[in-house]
């Protein structure tokens, strides 16, 4: 199969290209390399001992995205994961994220049209569910428009232009993918997490701490309804994300699809930090903060849909999380930069 990632340089990208080649499918990439480097396609390279194609494309330009198809196509699947994802900066930026994370989507379904390519995969996020009390979250939980935050609603605009999309043409194979919190890094330690500027996710920011970096991570609530009073996520390791991916366009159906992404095994703030300390033999300091605006005390699935259908699973639990993601912050304490 030959697959077309937009995005495909970034954390999640990078990882699923690895996973892609591994499993004898041909990768192409598309990336404008704003929050992503060339380099991670070079670590990519050095990895699968392949030279996987790229392109420097904007994809909410769809002049550039069907002469970028044109030359290196055709593809068999796309696999859209382009998007701004910080959700603080979302609320400060709005129309950015709206008119990229909608505005490539569109782009690349019309792509999918009119290059006769049969799959489309769109990297989503279980922050589109709404209601606590349907916890654990399975795909026919509720979801809305009615979110905090723009990152969150960009994208369950996005699963409703898919969801029209998929009416038009009966044959067309669409799959939404909701993740929930990816930790991790390849074991080699040549790909990763490379946020810039200050992290917005837990992760990091508990790896720089650690690295001595920074200086403390703030625990915002310590008051919530929890074993240890602080909130609970699904963390899932980015090389068992990626292979959902895999799974997924292997097992393609006909129609709208979604399926969640995650552990079904929530862990706290705390319980991550105690896996990182043990990981890395480093003390992290924390420091108690008030709880965020539209922060949930949990946030888990049940991911029994994909294991059914896609005969997808995880492998790998926190501890092995913490510890790849340390050899990937030791090994590269400046990212992709020099």
């Amino acid at each position: 199969m030959r697959v077309l990632l937009t995005g495909g340089a970034g954390y999640i990208g990078a990882h699923t290209v690895v996973e892609l080649v591994a499993a004898g499918h041909e990768a192409v990439i598309f990336d404008d390399f704003s929050c992503s480097s060339p380099v991670a396609v070079e670590r990519v390279n050095e990895i699968t001992g392949t030279t996987v194609e790229y392109r420097t494309i904007d994809v909410t330009d769809p002049v550039a995205v069907q002469t970028g198809i044109e030359e290196t196509g055709p593809f068999d699947a796309i696999i859209h994961l382009a998007a701004r994802k910080a959700i603080g900066e979302s609320v400060s930026m709005p129309l950015e994220y709206y008119a990229n994370n909608v505005g490539s989507t569109l782009v690349m379904l019309g792509a999918m049209r009119d290059n006769g390519i049969g799959t489309f995969l769109f990297s989503g996020t279980g922050t589109v569910y709404t209601h606590q009390e349907d916890l654990p979250f399975v795909e026919t939980s509720r979801t809305g428009l009615d979110l905090p935050n723009p990152y969150s609603k960009s994208k369950r605009m996005c699963e409703e232009v898919m969801r029209d999309s998929a009416l038009t043409d009966p044959d067309k194979k669409l799959i939404g993918l909701r993740y929930f919190n990816p930790i991790g890094a390849h074991e080699s330690g040549l790909i990763g997490e490379d946020p810039q500027g200050i992290p917005n996710n837990l992760m990091p920011i508990v790896a720089r701490v650690a690295a001595g970096i920074l200086p403390q991570v703030s625990v915002f609530g310590r008051d919530y309804d929890t074993a240890d009073g602080t909130a609970l996520r699904d963390y899932i390791h980015v090389v068992d994300l990626a292979r959902g991916h895999l799974a997924a366009i292997e097992h393609a159906e006909p129609g709208m699809h979604f399926f969640n992404l995650g552990t079904g095994r929530p862990s706290s703030v705390l319980e991550l930090i105690a896996a990182f300390e043990e990981a890395s033999g480093r003390t992290i300091t924390t420091v108690d903060a008030p709880r965020r605006p539209g922060d949930a005390q949990a946030t888990y699935c049940l991911p029994d849909k994909a294991r059914e259908k896609l005969g997808w699973n995880t492998d790998y639990d926190i501890r092995r999380a913490c510890a790849d993601y340390w050899r990937w912050q030791e090994r590269n304490p400046a990212g992709y930069r020099d």
